[in-house]
């Protein structure tokens, strides 16, 4: 029956979708996340010693 053809491709289109989603959230899950845990921490030294040349 060629009038139920869309709703293949709608029903193809959702699984699509539905994998999609699973398989990225699964990426995303899988690593976990490790923080930079280092001895000391950076500090940035602002020098504001300005001279007029």
């Amino acid at each position: 029956m060629p009038q139920m053809a869309p709703l293949n491709w709608l029903t193809l289109m959702v699984y699509f979708i539905m994998i999609m989603l699973i398989l990225n959230s699964l990426n995303f899950y899988a690593f976990p996340y490790m923080k930079n845990h280092s001895e000391t921490p950076l500090k940035f030294k602002i020098n504001l010693n300005w001279k007029w040349l």
